[in-house]
């Protein structure tokens, strides 16, 4: 049996984590062509995800694999938690 290569997060070769410079330019550039919610709504839906225990790496969501302070800042989108929205 042919041996598998571990997955990013199980291999010490990868960084995975964004830093908050990057992560704050990529908000930045997904708010330029996409409705955005209100500041207050965006602290209310990073604090939910911050509890949430399918956050991965302090950054990932691991239900859908987006970067929830992106998705969390975009109108359109909503808590891919499964079965229901953890944002309702």
């Amino acid at each position: 049996m042919k041996r598998q290569e571990p997955c990013k997060g199980c291999n010490d070769q990868y960084d995975v984590k964004i830093s908050d410079a990057k992560m704050a330019r990529l908000v930045e550039i997904a708010s330029r062509s996409h409705p955005t919610v209100q500041d207050e709504e965006y602290e209310r839906r990073l604090s939910i995800c911050s509890a949430c225990p399918g956050l991965q790496y302090g950054t990932t969501c691991r239900h859908c694999g987006c970067l929830v302070k992106v998705r969390a800042k975009l109108s359109e989108s909503t808590c891919p938690f499964p079965y229901e929205s953890q944002w309702a």
